[in-house]
């Protein structure tokens, strides 16, 4: 009996030396050092444990456990302890908190109150941290706040593999970073790397770049991404789209891959293809495999496709240049008002000209226009005039048989609201003009001078004027193909004209 009352009663004075006795086999949590101990005992159960008290620290494998107070239970081989909780493991992991309760059957720490993990320069702050020594995995589910380098990381779930130096964080995920701000439903964030992957519909918004997908990597440090899955990056001079997207913000260069669009929004314009590379300043972009380029206008787009389709920024007095676009290898041309086809051509913004080149074909309306290369002069994306330089040559159908024919050295047509109403022929002009009265043909008019005038309305040649010189006959119309004549340089090439917009690929 005196001594059971010794046990409940009576102070045991823990010496402030360290113990240097070994842990038991069963790897019991072990004292280490306390100010003050008192041997208690459980009235329910007949257990004894331990009340320490003053700069306690508690040993248990690899861990140590530091402390205000503890109450250590070596039957069930636990300990809670309160106050200034510190946690050590290795060299550079720290866990502090207000509260904690740990097993060491299990090697689980339960903290509670003001938590902080600290692991090299990686800090969490949280309500409460569930720590698995063993496997070295920190969790919390009441929201929790991180701190690495430059990036401040909120979530309301994360688990910390500590072995990995990657987290996972889930609802409500958020990265604040001096250039931007990003959030996702589910993230995994390196410590290390300052790489985050995320998963669900995703957003990062800078002053510089916006970027949204529901799948992808973005590189903190580095400033580089790549994403897929409705990917989206906005970096203030294109929207890009496409299956999958790079880019560097630092170098403003990026790639994008299958379904892609390059967007400017400021000149109404899209670039479509399979593949791209762009660059940001100076702005530049090459696009292939199925390309193709929308210059956008509310009454009539023009879509063009060709192999490759590029664009450069070229400087000049301008702040920042003007833009010259590239098109080359199988060019088509579809809007309702003008069709064409060449094998290469160019844009320029700087005078709004479209040039084509190498046999190119343009069709307005019923016209057929050829020549050895042309230049279509646009005004606010509208087409008002264009030029034919070298064996120019215009023809449209009368019927099956005839053919109105007109050709020169050079063209010179007119548009008005985008469509052709006068055509200018000079040096060498020939004409075949077909006389119509009614739906019935009546002649044939064969002409040659050194300047021709035409002009149009509905799409039909209404009036001709021969100037300087004319030479003409009117013939009565011929009954048979071999009596229809056809100039020098005569193709149709109606068979390769794009009637509509998908026709470009064909």
């Amino acid at each position: 009996m005196i001594l059971i009352a010794i046990l409940l009663f009576f102070p045991l004075i823990i010496s402030s030396q360290d113990h240097s006795s070994k842990p038991p086999a069963r790897r019991m949590i072990y004292l280490q050092h306390a100010d003050v101990g008192f041997a208690m005992r459980d009235k329910k159960t007949g257990k004894d444990w331990q009340r320490l008290i003053g700069k306690v620290e508690l040993k248990h494998q690899e861990i140590t456990m530091k402390c205000d107070s503890a109450h250590l239970f070596p039957d069930r081989n636990q300990v809670t302890a309160f106050s200034r909780i510190h946690i050590e493991q290795g060299d550079t992991l720290d866990i502090y908190g207000d509260h904690l309760i740990y097993d060491g059957g299990t090697s689980i720490a339960v903290l509670t109150g003001k938590c902080e993990l600290v692991d090299k320069e990686t800090h969490l702050y949280t309500n409460a941290i569930t720590y698995d020594v063993n496997n070295e995995i920190a969790q919390y589910s009441d929201s929790g706040r991180i701190t690495n380098g430059d990036n401040k990381l909120t979530s309301r779930i994360g688990i910390y593999y500590v072995s990995q130096n990657l987290f996972h964080f889930k609802d409500s995920v958020k990265i604040v970073n001096p250039d931007y701000v990003m959030t996702a439903d589910t993230m995994d964030y390196n410590t290390e790397t300052e790489i985050s992957f995320f998963t669900g519909p995703s957003e990062l918004e800078g002053d510089s770049i916006y970027l949204y997908c529901e799948k992808g990597w973005y590189d903190t440090k580095n400033n580089m991404t790549r994403i897929w899955k409705n990917a989206l990056i906005d970096n203030r001079q294109q929207i890009i789209t496409g299956d999958s997207l790079f880019y560097n913000d630092s170098t403003g260069y990026g790639q994008s891959f299958m379904n892609t669009t390059i967007a400017d929004t400021n000149n109404h314009i899209l670039v479509k293809g399979n593949y791209a590379w762009y660059y940001k300043k100076p702005e530049r972009f090459l696009v292939t495999d199925r390309a193709m380029f929308i210059q956008i206008n509310k009454n009539d787009s023009l879509f063009l496709h060709a192999d490759t389709i590029s664009a450069i920024t070229i400087a000049d007095t301008t702040p920042n240049g003007y833009r010259l676009m590239r098109a080359y290898y199988g060019c088509r041309i579809f809007s309702k008002d003008l069709q064409a086809k060449c094998d290469s051509l160019s844009y320029s913004f700087q005078d709004s000209v479209i040039r084509l080149y190498d046999a190119p074909v343009l069709w307005s309306e019923e016209k057929q226009l050829t020549s050895d290369s042309m230049a279509i002069f646009t005004k606010n994306r509208q087409a008002d005039r264009m030029e034919l330089y070298n064996s120019a040559f215009v023809v449209s159908q009368v019927d099956t048989l005839r053919f109105n024919q007109l050709k020169g050295r050079s063209l010179i047509g007119y548009f008005r609201k985008n469509q052709l109403y006068k055509i200018n022929i000079e040096g060498n002009g020939e004409s075949i003009y077909y006389l119509i009265d009614g739906e019935e043909i009546v002649g044939k008019n064969t002409t040659r001078c050194a300047r021709i005038e035409i002009f149009v309305s509905d799409g039909k040649i209404t009036q001709i004027y021969e100037y300087q010189s004319p030479e003409g006959v009117i013939d009565p119309p011929s009954k048979t193909p071999a009596e229809n004549p056809k100039l020098k340089g005569f193709n149709w090439f109606d068979a390769i004209r794009p009637k509509e917009k998908f026709d470009i690929f064909n």
